[in-house]
């Protein structure tokens, strides 16, 4: 589960999830409903595998979201799908989605970086919490 919240200029993501590999891959769906206007229009015809070590759970969704950013900037994919493992201090992720079609898929929000303003990633009852601000 994800919601959106207004941050000055910019936007926050607030996310829960049951587990750590939830969480990142909520994450990843926050950025991209961020992105896009309508993520059911998003047809999964490819399939990218992702790695990324951490040390700390707070940079480990900074570099996700940021890979995931870079991701689409670079190669114009739009992701709906994240299936995210971690173990050893990696995350490995296969996601999956497709080429951005501007005639089916809206762009609503150009985000430029994932911040480390008031990054948040813990342990909670129930669950794992994250906050992370998008400068858009």
């Amino acid at each position: 589960m994800f919601e959106v919240f207004e941050h000055t200029a910019d936007l926050g993501l607030r996310i829960r999830a049951g587990d750590l590999p939830t969480l990142m891959a909520e994450a990843g769906r926050a950025l991209f409903s961020v992105i896009v206007a309508d993520l059911g229009k998003v047809e999964l015809r490819q399939r990218v595998t992702l790695h990324v070590s951490f040390d700390e759970h707070p940079l480990l969704l900074q570099d996700w979201l940021s890979e995931l950013l870079f991701l689409f900037e670079s190669r114009q994919i739009v992701l709906t799908d994240f299936q995210v493992s971690i173990a050893d201090g990696e995350l490995t992720a296969t996601v999956a989605g497709e080429e951005l079609n501007p005639a089916r898929h809206q762009l609503q929000n150009e985000v430029k970086a994932i911040t480390y303003h008031g990054l948040l990633v813990e342990q909670v009852d129930g669950g794992w919490l994250a906050e992370v601000i998008l400068d858009i």
